[in-house]
């Protein structure tokens, strides 16, 4: 490991100190007490969301604000369904279908709201995606069970390795791809969890179909496993993770790879995400939250589609304004800052506007050379006032005419 990625780890460890009180105690978020769960719950009397203008048109069940049942019941399904179409550069016009579940596993006053998704996307460019994604908190946040299951059949363009790279320079690459990804949390003391799991990716009928100089010279062969277990930290004060308003969350990720669990090589990647969500005014619907994510190899050489690259993080959401795979590497730094507010006070609609800047080091050297930056706008509509589900449609732009359109249910992070 080079000194640049020394310096990084350090930065990186000096934003996590900042996370806790001069006391070294955690922060803790003004939603981390049942009180406060409790009055959370409370806020939606006065909401709305687009169930309530799909009554309201049908003219059925009509009611005022104050007469909305708020009663959110153990092991009750808070459901969201709805259809979504949208355009990226990355897959052309896209068409899915996304289902949100949210509920509590007990008591709401004393235990996390729980979330599972899962949606189908095509795309005009022939992309087939189904996830399967889960966060469960079990009774007192005593455990976290985290599962990230997807099948995806993914043409898409690769542009070589570095900060350098050209548009000019696409290459299209057909693969399959299974991802099989589960950890389980244990809360070691207030809002600290450590857990174990493991973490599988196959790919095949991998073809390159234009020969990219970077993607010859690194080599990709037609399968490809990555397999092995992963060690997690994880601190997080938020009470809601579907749509925080407030709160401070940071996880520290060690992967490793092993041939005798099958990998194709033997590697080692440490992934830090970092989040803060601000509540901007306090007592506001409005919410200024910053990110940052840090993805290195440590060792080894993992293969090509699993180097760190933009979009390619579990949401899929790193770098907007950017078309995804856009920048490869061995190491990626990202920030971004992005804020929400309340369009209408019954929270129906919402607005965002963000910035980032993101960086890949450059191949072979390691060395970071260059940023890239993008930002843009986005409107929210809420689908389910209890889980504060939004779906979100943003507008991003990066460098040398970079754009497109990004349509997801739920925040971007």
């Amino acid at each position: 490991m080079n000194l640049r990625i020394t310096g990084i780890l350090t930065f990186i460890t000096y934003l996590i100190i900042t996370g806790l009180n001069a006391d070294g105690h955690p922060l803790q978020s003004s939603g981390n007490t049942a009180e406060d769960n409790a009055d959370s719950i409370a806020k939606v009397v006065a909401q709305k969301d687009i169930m309530d203008v799909l009554r309201q048109l049908k003219k059925k069940e009509k009611q005022s604000p104050a007469k909305v049942d708020t009663t959110v019941k153990t092991g009750k399904l808070l459901f969201s369904i709805i259809p979504a179409f949208g355009y990226t550069l990355s897959s052309g016009f896209i068409g899915s279908i996304n289902v949100n579940s949210a509920f509590y596993s007990s008591n709401p006053k004393t235990t996390r709201i729980s979330s599972i998704t899962t949606n189908f996307i095509y795309t005009q460019y022939k992309q087939i995606t189904v996830p399967l994604q889960a966060n469960i908190w079990t009774k007192n946040n005593d455990y976290n069970i985290l599962i990230d299951w997807r099948f995806f059949k993914y043409p898409q363009d690769t542009y070589g390795l570095g900060p350098n790279t050209e548009i000019s320079n696409a290459s299209k690459i057909d693969y399959s791809h299974l991802r099989l990804h589960q950890s389980v949390l244990k809360e070691i003391g207030t809002s600290f969890f450590i857990g174990v799991g493991y973490l599988f990716d196959r790919r095949w009928n991998i073809k390159e179909q234009d020969k990219n100089v970077d993607v010859q010279e690194y080599g990709l062969p037609p399968t490809s496993v990555s397999a092995g277990p992963v060690a997690t930290l994880l601190y997080d004060s938020r009470k809601n993770s579907i749509n925080p308003e407030q709160g401070f969350y940071t996880s520290i990720q060690f992967r490793s790879n092993m041939k005798r669990l099958k990998s194709t090589t033997n590697w080692q990647s440490l992934i830090v995400d970092i989040r803060k969500y601000i509540n901007l005014p306090a007592g506001s619907q409005n919410t200024l939250a910053f990110w940052n994510y840090n993805w290195l190899t440590l060792s080894g050489k993992p293969p090509y589609l699993d180097l760190p690259s933009t979009g390619w993080d579990p949401t899929n959401n790193l770098g907007r304004g950017y078309i995804q795979g856009r920048f490869r590497s061995l190491n990626l730094l990202y920030l971004e800052s992005e804020y929400r507010f309340a369009i209408t006070r019954n929270g129906l609609l919402g607005g965002v506007v963000f910035g980032n800047a993101q960086s890949v080091s450059d191949y072979p050297s390691n060395n970071f050379t260059k940023v890239a930056p993008g930002g843009g706008l986005g409107l929210r509509i809420k689908v389910n006032k209890k889980s504060r589900a939004n779906a979100a449609i943003d507008y991003g732009f990066g460098a040398k005419g970079s754009r497109g359109l990004f349509v997801s249910l739920g925040e971007v992070f």
